[in-house]
């Protein structure tokens, strides 16, 4: 008989359902499906969409499209803009946490002078998060905010050595900065992304070894949460002259971190901490009653016919893993199992 374990619902703080405006690649009911299928019960959105999420009425747009649709938990993002700064504190009470791009993003959201900077830390609740894309230097800049501010900053998706060795300064300093990494940048290397063309194309880009040994050793301490950045696009986007950046995630991430657990390169109980616990606690999002996760330790591999993302396909097409998610329960209803979704639109609950 397989072994299997069972984990808490876990929660997943950086995804794109690609609502508004992406709808060809990912919607409310895909996105959340392909959550469940990775074990994940919550989720948090990014608000990068077109138009973005920075106003309470595409907020409201987003949330009310959301509640027809969703499978499992959500909650949004808002989006710090430079042209709607002043909207912001009305965002706030639709919005699970604020998100800052000092780094590349699609469209307006992307914020490069310290008068809308100052903004965001002034006016934004200080009981809800604010989390930044900051690569390289930029990290200087959202550790010396959260000094300055005094107030909490997670920063997404850390890829570098300098970056996770910057904020592990931080935090011995005692300043309120956690971060994420994503199974991506565990896993793969620059050498693949050379080997995957576009569909190994996303920001931030895939580290040196080096790199992802940093991850590595930083992952029992420095690092607080994986998260997946589930950036869904077709494979017509990604095989066009300009393929855009960004890979999914939410399928994969718990496979393949179980794998690590199976062949000793963390606990399993870190791994609960790093994908439940954690995001729960950095966010503030409530508990789950009556939910778990039930995962068979048997090898298997990710292909992109198990995908029920939208866009039906994975950068970890062909790999071999321990672990397969095979059962999930939220509040009591299996709405997962076997392959196969359960769940009905709408059964989600909203986030705020």
């Amino acid at each position: 008989m397989t072994e299997t374990i069972t984990l808490p619902g876990l929660i997943d703080v950086h995804t794109h359902l690609r609502v508004p405006g992406g709808e060809h690649k990912e919607d409310f009911r895909t996105g959340t499906a392909a959550a469940l299928a990775g074990g994940i019960t919550t989720i948090l959105g990014m608000p990068n969409t077109s138009p973005p999420l920075s106003t309470p009425e595409e907020l409201a747009a987003a949330r009310e499209q959301a509640a027809q649709d969703i499978l499992c938990d959500v909650g949004l993002f808002a989006g710090a803009s430079p042209e709607m700064i002043d909207q912001l504190p009305a965002c706030a009470p639709q919005a699970a946490a604020l998100k800052i791009y000092l780094n590349d993003t699609f469209g307006p959201l992307r914020v490069e002078d310290v008068p809308t900077l100052a903004a965001c830390f002034a006016t934004w609740p200080r009981h809800k998060m604010i989390a930044m894309h900051a690569e390289k230097q930029s990290v200087a800049v959202g550790i010396g905010l959260a000094a300055a501010y005094n107030r909490p900053v997670h920063f997404c998706h850390i890829s570098r050595r300098e970056e996770i060795e910057l904020i592990a300064q931080a935090k011995a300093q005692g300043l309120p900065v956690t971060c994420e990494v994503t199974p991506h940048h565990l896993f793969l290397t620059e050498a693949d992304a050379a080997r995957l063309g576009p569909l190994g194309d996303m920001r931030p880009l895939l580290g040196t070894p080096s790199d992802v040994a940093a991850l590595w050793e930083h992952l029992d301490e420095t690092v607080d949460c994986i998260a997946t950045d589930h950036a869904p696009h077709t494979l017509a986007e990604k095989r066009s002259d300009t393929p855009p950046p960004g890979v999914i995630g939410l399928e994969t991430s718990l496979p393949l971190m179980m794998t690590a657990v199976q062949q000793n390169r963390l606990t399993l109980n870190r791994l609960i901490e790093l994908m439940h616990h954690n995001p729960r606690r950095i966010f503030n999002l409530p508990e789950q009653s009556d939910t778990a996760v039930t995962v068979a330790l048997t090898p298997n591999s990710i292909t992109n016919q198990m995908v029920q993302s939208k866009c039906g396909w994975t950068p970890f097409h062909g790999t071999e893993v321990l672990a397969k998610v095979q059962k999930v329960m939220l509040r009591g209803e299996v709405l997962f199992e076997d392959g196969r979704i359960l769940a009905k639109p709408g059964s989600g609950k909203l986030l705020s």
